[in-house]
């Protein structure tokens, strides 16, 4: 069972851009949260990536694991794929 994905993104974000497309060339299906102005959400996003209000913010089964430079990081190290494929937690 694949794992559930969720990505908060900004609409024009070129490191949001980047991450999706990583995810899509992968096959992944993700939640994307636009949060374009949306300073609620913003904060909402920053509570759950511990602080972290860069975007984008990536979670995978509900376990923060970063943003675009960790998750080609996680690709890079090999790590990805099994995350991806994990339908328990990280």
């Amino acid at each position: 069972m694949a794992a559930t994905v969720e990505i908060y993104t900004w609409r024009t974000c070129p490191f949001c851009i980047r991450a999706k497309s990583l995810l899509t060339k992968k096959g992944v299906e993700f939640i994307e949260y636009g949060i374009d102005g949306d300073e609620g959400a913003r904060q909402k996003m920053a509570q759950r990536a511990n602080g972290g209000r860069s975007l984008p913010q990536i979670f995978i089964n509900d376990v923060h694991v970063g943003g675009c430079d960790d998750i080609y990081d996680l690709e890079y190290q090999g790590k990805l794929d099994e995350l991806l494929t994990s339908a328990s937690s990280v």
